[in-house]
């Protein structure tokens, strides 16, 4: 999968996201993929939509693993930077289209997931 998702990466354009999007509906799970996904949106809502599912995949990913919704999850963990880029692409769209309220708690949220700022 990383091979694949690699490789949709360095196309152009269209054919990018186009490639990506196969990858994350062969990989559903991958929160890589949906990052991804969302960095290759074509528009703001392609990509809201994108990172959208992705923060949510990887809060049921993280809670699979015993995550109660509180406590650490850090940028420095390869394994987090999928959810940290998706919950952070979806901050930046949603400050995009106006949810300025959205985007308030999503900046709060990643702080106190990653105190450092890695995922800022």
């Amino acid at each position: 999968m990383v091979e694949a998702l690699a490789a949709a990466d360095g196309l152009p354009g269209d054919d990018r996201r186009d490639a990506i999007a196969a990858v994350v509906a062969a990989h559903p799970r991958s929160l890589a993929a949906w990052r991804a996904l969302g960095d290759a949106g074509r528009d703001t809502m392609d990509r809201y939509a994108a990172y959208r599912v992705g923060y949510h995949r990887g809060l049921d990913a993280l809670r699979a693993n015993g995550w109660r919704g509180s406590g650490y999850v850090r940028w420095a963990d390869p394994t987090n930077r999928g959810f940290l880029g998706c919950l952070r692409g979806l901050g930046e769209m949603a400050a995009t289209i106006g949810e300025t309220d959205e985007a308030e708690r999503i900046a709060l949220f990643l702080a106190q997931l990653d105190p450092s700022g890695g995922a800022a």
